[in-house]
Order: structure tokens, then sequence, then C-alpha cells
């Protein structure tokens, strides 16, 4: 798993692709918390918050991880290099795993400098240090257990199509649906009593519970199965894949 790791993390770092998806997640999240006026501004908001910003990640994730995952598998089926991952002493487990963390990994360095937000509203508080730091650090865990499941989502989207850009669209599709379908379901309360229960499968519900600053078993054990499902049917796909 570890040679997969590097292979991984190699090829994000020797071109463009790593550096450019870490610029555009930071310039996007920049732009709207601080230059551009709106909602979403921080300073014209008058509250010492980063609400701003966990409304705006996990949408921005959607497509950024979709971009970062595309590849994984569809270019390794596309160029037959799949077969020759199959030659070496690796279990498929492995493989999976280490494209997973790779993508992972990625995502966890361009979210690090995001924490200087933290320090930022810290000193812009009245007084100074009037911030919530409960709920904002559940808020970061609740961001790094919503990227793990979109790039689970990605990386087995990835195996469904040799185009990248099909692979794209399908995993911003199951993540959108995963994130937001379900709470738009029941919002439209047809289902009487079940409203609730159909709102708590999507991702979107479980996120902003681990945001207030709790961390609930039930929201963890939620993402940690999003994510096993879908390596679990990543791992089927590329055993199967001929």
């Amino acid at each position: 798993m570890k040679a997969i790791l590097i292979k991984e993390l190699n090829s994000f770092f020797s071109t463009p692709i790593g550096y450019l998806v870490i610029t555009v997640y930071l310039v996007i999240n920049g732009l709207f918390l601080w230059v551009f006026d709106g909602d979403f501004n921080i300073l014209q908001a008058g509250f010492a918050d980063l609400n701003s910003y966990f409304f705006l990640a996990p949408w921005i994730f959607i497509f950024l991880i979709s971009a970062i995952t595309m590849k994984s598998f569809s270019d390794e089926i596309n160029s037959g290099t799949i077969e020759i991952l199959r030659t070496k002493p690796l279990t498929n487990w492995q493989i999976v795993l280490g494209k997973y963390f790779g993508a992972l990994i990625l995502v966890i360095i361009a979210i690090i400098p995001t924490l200087i937000y933290v320090y930022s509203i810290y000193q812009l508080g009245n007084p100074v240090g009037n911030i919530a730091l409960g709920t904002t650090f559940g808020s970061f865990a609740g961001l790094l257990f919503l990227a793990s499941a979109y790039t689970a989502i990605g990386i087995f989207s990835s195996t469904l199509s040799k185009n990248q850009i099909i692979s794209f669209l399908i995993a911003t599709c199951i993540a959108l649906f995963l994130f937001y379908g379900f709470e738009a379901i029941a919002s439209y309360a047809v289902l009487g009593d079940y409203d609730y229960t159909v709102k708590n499968f999507g991702m979107n519900e479980h996120f902003n519970s681990i945001s207030k600053g709790v961390i609930d078993t039930r929201d963890i054990v939620y993402f940690v199965s999003v994510t096993f499902f879908f390596l679990v049917l990543t791992k089927f796909r590329i055993q199967h894949e001929k």
C-alpha cells in the first residue's frame, strides 16, 4: 500500500495538479470569505465565527475532490496499467487504500492552511479570543469526515468509466445527492413522520451535527460506514475489471 500511496502523491506533486488543487481551494475560500461582498464575507458579517467557511467548504469539495479522484482508476484502466498493478505483490485492498489515502492526504494538505482562519477570527473577536473553539474544531473534524467520504465516492466513480470526465460527473452527482439530496426530499414534507428519518440519510445532517462541537458516535459511524461502503464497491470493481 505504501508504494501505491507514494506513487499517487508523486503523481500529484510532480505535475501542477496537486499545487493547482490546493491553490484553487484556498483562493476560492479566501475570495468569498475576505474579499467579495456578500453574505459569506466574514468582515461584513459582524460575527466572530467561521460559519461561512464551513458552509462553503463542503460544496467546493464536492467538485474539487471529484476532480482529484477522477483519474485514480479510470486512467489505469484506460492505459491498461491496471493489469500491471495486479502482477505486483499487492492485494486489491492495498491498491484501493493506496489510491484512497493518496487523494485524501492531498485534501488534508489543502485544509491545513485554512487553520489560519481560526487565528484571524480569534484576533478579530471583541474581546480578542471571543470564538467558540469547540464548535470550530468540531466543524474541522466534520470537514475531514466529509472529505473522507467524498474521496471514497470519487475513487469508486473512477472505476466506472475509462473517461475521466464521466468519472468526474458520476462522482459529483453521487456526492451531491448524498450531501443534500435526502435533505431536499425531506424538505417537501410529503413523508410525514419519515421525513426526519430520510433527512438522516444525508451527509449534511451529520456534518451539521458534528459541527456543533459534540462528537456523536452515530455521526462517526455514519461517515465511516459511507466511506467503507464505497471502498468495498471499489475493491469489487477492480477485482472484476477485465
